[in-house]
């Protein structure tokens, strides 16, 4: 090593003198000792202070430029390292050298770049500002020829990638252009996967999107899917996967998603139409999750279901009733979910037999499929009295809604829960299902919903609670006053942050429950007179009316 420090010493002479043959020999020794231990060599270049010299030997004029780029590359591999290179000054001269004509200077000054902002979100942020991302685009789109240079500009690609500031700037050049021509090139796997790396984060961006399928990539992907579907090899099946996540992932952009269904005609509706019956659980699930994609409107929800989507995803859930893949039923039910929306569609999937399909994971353990479950009954029944009262007057279905209402662990199972037990009674209006409701314990989430944090959910358990007051009174007594409902409503009403809509839903609640003996002695008890008379000055019309209606109420009765 002590030649090491002869070859230092010589090279910060060299430096200043700037002979390029002697230049020439220290790098060279240089990076001989990098190949034989980084570290320590590393540490003895720290040590001498002879970074400080490299930012004025960058100069693309220099034949040496490239091997100073590659000793910086090789120190900058070390963690150490990477702080003193940023202080040496050396990010702004080699980001010059990217405009380059020499493939090997670009080569190396990459690879010094990718190393010494490798890991470092701050740094990379610094080189997209300093414009990288357009001038390594170029230089993908000049030298795809060579494969070292290629492979450089995807690994920076793929770690800018994961930064939302570059986004932007990716999607004012043609990456996704010169990427679909690249993958198209490419036969092998790991080269493929690596392009793959590079598209993912990119694809997240709607503008992206939208680019890439207008440069093909689409066309790519169904070709990959067709061509390893039957096989069995590890790097086939990986590619599959990957292959129709990305294809799923660019349905996510609401124009990109429109230009792939062209009205429901469209050669990849088509195709992904027929990975639905497939026997490859991995198509299944892209296909099913494709269908919750492309009904993110009504005209895509209501041409499929007319052209007999639901029967698919009814067959394809039938195949995973019984120890099924759950991220199928998921993906299946979503899709159901979403087609329901639309409320011609709610009609016809109903005598399709949409719900009895979906009840058969009423026994599913599993809260994805629970919460999606939920939401597709709660889409159905919708405005649709006759559904809502066959459903509410299902025992096992009420009894496990009621038994979800408590999963505390998962809020979304559990809200969705609360809000299904609501509609049951808002849509069918059905003493049956009330009693059914009473009778399995739901009550008391019913009044526990009225306090949530969401409006829309304060005002269904509201206008359901006065549904039951109204109905069947005398059969909920009990419970809603074991829930303490009166002293909730007392709450809500002198609460100033309550919603118009929440204090207006809770007055005539108020006065549905004055039918009651004990509950209306409760209201006596808890002076509401003074509240609701304040709420007759209140701003909101509607309010202020009820507030006059409930006073005279509870004047009369007192």
């Amino acid at each position: 090593m002590d030649n090491l420090s002869d070859t230092l010493k010589k090279l910060k002479i060299t430096a200043v003198d700037r002979t390029e043959d002697s230049l020439e020999g220290c790098l060279d020794c240089l990076l001989q000792a990098l190949a034989q231990n980084n570290t320590e060599t590393s540490e003895k270049m720290h040590g001498s202070g002879i970074l400080q010299l490299f930012a004025s030997l960058l100069t693309p004029q220099s034949s040496c430029t490239a091997k100073v780029a590659n000793v910086i590359a090789e120190v900058a591999k070390n963690e150490f390292m990477r702080v003193p290179c940023v202080d040496a000054g050396l990010i702004s001269p080699l980001v010059q050298l990217l405009n380059s004509k020499d493939q090997e200077v670009l080569l190396q000054t990459g690879r010094a770049l990718g190393n010494i902002c490798y890991d470092s979100h701050s740094l990379q942020a610094q080189l997209i500002n300093m414009g990288v991302i357009p001038t390594l685009v170029k230089l993908l789109g000049i030298h795809c020829q060579n494969a070292a240079l290629t492979e450089m500009c995807l690994v920076a690609f793929g770690n800018l990638a994961e930064l939302e500031s570059s986004k932007e700037q990716f999607a004012s050049t043609n990456i996704a252009e010169e990427l679909v021509k690249l993958f198209k090139k490419q036969i092998e796997h790991d080269k493929r996967e690596m392009i793959f790396e590079v598209l993912a984060p990119l694809a997240e961006n709607d503008a992206i999107k939208l680019q890439l399928v207008e440069a093909g990539l689409v066309e790519c992907l169904l070709e990959i899917v067709q061509q390893k579907v039957d096989s069995d090899k590890e790097d086939d099946i990986a590619e599959l996967k990957t292959g129709s996540d990305l294809m799923v992932l660019l349905l996510l952009g609401d124009e990109s998603m429109q230009k792939l269904f062209e009205g429901g005609k469209g050669n990849v509706f088509q195709r992904v139409l027929s990975w639905i019956p497939s026997n490859n659980h991995q198509l299944q699930l892209a296909g099913a999750l494709a269908i919750a994609n492309f009904a993110r409107n009504d005209g895509n929800c209501i041409h499929m279901v007319d052209n007999g989507i639901v029967e698919k995803l009814m067959d394809l859930l039938d195949r995973h009733v019984e120890d099924g893949n759950v991220t199928v039923q998921h993906a299946a039910l979503s899709a159901l979910r979403n087609l329901a929306i639309p409320v011609v569609n709610k009609a016809k999937m109903l005598s399709a037999g949409v719900t009895g399909a979906v009840l058969k994971f009423l026994k599913s353990e599993m809260p994805p499929v629970q919460f999606k479950l939920l939401g597709t009954l709660r889409m159905l029944i919708d405005a649709q009295a006759e559904a809502a009262e066959q459903l509410g007057k299902n025992v096992k279905l009420v009894e496990r809604l009621v038994e979800w209402c408590e999963a505390k662990d998962h809020a979304g199972v559990m809200g969705e829960s609360n809000r299904l037990l609501s509609a049951l009674i808002r849509h069918s209006k059905s003493k049956d299902v009330i009693k059914t409701i009473v009778q399995s314990g739901g009550i008391k989430h019913l009044v526990t919903m009225a306090t949530s944090e969401h409006v829309i959910m304060q005002n269904e358990a509201l206008v359901a609670l006065a549904l039951i007051a109204a109905l069947e009174l005398g059969t909920a007594e009990k419970d809603l006053e074991s829930a303490k409902l009166v002293q909730i409503l007392h709450r809500l009403l002198a609460d100033e942050r309550s919603a118009p809509e929440i204090k207006y839903n809770s007055m005539v609640l108020i006065c549905a429950l004055m039918g009651s003996e004990s509950l209306h002695k409760e209201v006596q008890d808890l002076a509401f007179l003074d509240v609701v008379s304040k709420l007759r000055s209140h701003e909101n019309k509607s309010v202020a009316q009820q507030a006059s209606l409930t006073e005279q109420r509870l004047a009369v009765e007192s």
